[in-house]
């Protein structure tokens, strides 16, 4: 499985970390991924989603079903 949102697609971006010394290397900035059971009225049932941080915070506003419409994700394969 990869490291992104399912529902907003977020994944890693390309920073660099720089030292004292301000020697810079590359990494990456990985999004705060959590696994959540989200309880979908519709299909009677829980769906469990891996999303980021921010996208709870959406849906909790939004709601399961306008979210998945958006990001065109059909919910009986989860």
């Amino acid at each position: 499985m990869s490291r992104r949102c399912q529902l907003t697609d977020k994944k890693a971006n390309n920073a660099f970390a720089v030292s004292h010394s301000h020697r810079r290397t590359k990494r990456l900035q990985h999004a705060n991924l959590q696994t959540k059971r989200v309880w979908w009225p519709e299909g009677n049932r829980w769906v469990k989603l891996r999303m980021s941080t921010k996208a709870i915070k959406t849906l909790e506003k939004k709601g399961i079903d306008a979210m998945a419409k958006e990001a065109g994700i059909n919910l009986n394969k989860f």
